[in-house]
């Protein structure tokens, strides 16, 4: 099978198109024959290992020391289920899914366990709008309903609202019945009210700290925000979730910890739940929330995908289709 593999860290140019064996489904997990993949800025942060900050030891450990453990890239996929193995239960052979691996999904083939994040993939996406959607979703939903702990009638502002992650957060927070604000480029302004946001802040004509309003929760889906200068438009008891963090959001969120009021909460997206990955599915189904399709490269053009999304202008999701 053709795979994009990644045998050193460093910059897009380090990526390869290679011919690999086909993995062998294992007894509890499911073989996908992939319609098309994706690229995300975790994707571009593992290749280059960029954005580990403090976490750098312990993710080199988990990930590879010296070079990547698994060296083909990727995390979402949508496709059909090729193969099974004798102890799956919940999927068939040509079954239409989607869903996300920490490694392994830019390939043709993709072998995950049944009780990992995959899901049949609602019948309103095609395949390439499915490809795009566990990576930010799932992520939205964890930060927002785990970390956040967002409450009906809350305020919330988020900033990339118009990022993987960002389009998911405003339409769930919408979903979950809080008023939203969206902070964005001027280019995706109305991207960002189409979502449904309640109001969108242009950050190259505005600057939200400086505003009269008084938020719950400020959601950082990019890192571009601090907590110093954001404190004071959060509510008395509101918090500062930061979706990409280091030294100086950690030890910030250890000492907020121990006071009362305002505090800075961190912390990372499991993304392997199938039971929220059916829950997003449902979402979509019921026309509740939808992803975002930005570029599409071909499977060759996989440098310049990742060139793309280092860039940090990529609105939604981009797609590497992989099927024929």
């Amino acid at each position: 099978m053709r795979a994009v593999t990644c045998r050193e860290y460093g910059p897009p140019e380090v990526l390869r198109i290679e011919h690999l064996e086909r993995p062998v489904p294992k007894d509890d997990e499911v073989l996908v024959a992939v319609h098309s993949t994706s690229v995300t800025s975790g994707d571009t942060r593992m290749r280059a290992f960029k954005g580990a900050g403090i976490f750098w030891l312990p993710m080199r450990l988990i990930f590879g020391v010296l070079r990547p453990r698994d060296p083909v890239t990727g995390m979402e996929f949508s496709g059909r289920v090729a193969e099974i193995g004798k102890g799956v239960t919940n999927f068939r052979v040509g079954d239409p899914v989607f869903g996300m691996k920490i490694g392994g999904a830019n390939a043709e083939y993709v072998a995950v366990r049944e009780t990992a994040a995959i899901a049949i993939k609602p019948q309103a996406l095609g395949f390439e709008e499915a490809a795009v959607t566990p990576f930010g979703a799932l992520s939205a939903l964890d930060f927002l309903r785990d970390f956040a702990k967002l409450k009906r009638g809350e305020k919330i502002l988020i900033h990339g609202a118009s990022g993987a992650v960002g389009v998911f957060a405003v339409e769930l927070a919408k979903h979950m019945g809080a008023t939203v604000t969206g902070v964005c480029s001027s280019a995706n302004l109305e991207l960002v009210k189409s979502l449904g946001a309640d109001e969108v802040i242009d950050y190259t004509a505005a600057d939200f700290t400086q505003s009269q309003s008084v938020y719950d929760v400020i959601l950082d889906t990019v890192g571009g925000t601090s907590f110093s200068r954001s404190k004071r438009v959060l509510a008395p008891n509101g918090r500062h979730v930061f979706v990409v963090q280091d030294w100086p959001q950690l030890l910030q969120a250890l000492w907020t910890s121990m006071r009362s009021g305002k505090r800075v909460i961190c912390g990372f997206s499991g993304g392997d739940s199938a039971a929220d990955l059916a829950r997003i599915a449902g979402l979509i189904e019921q026309g509740v929330i939808r992803p975002v399709v930005d570029r599409t490269f071909h499977l060759d053009a996989i440098v310049d995908a990742h060139r793309y999304v280092e860039t940090g202008r990529k609105r939604g999701g981009v797609v590497i289709p992989v099927a024929a």
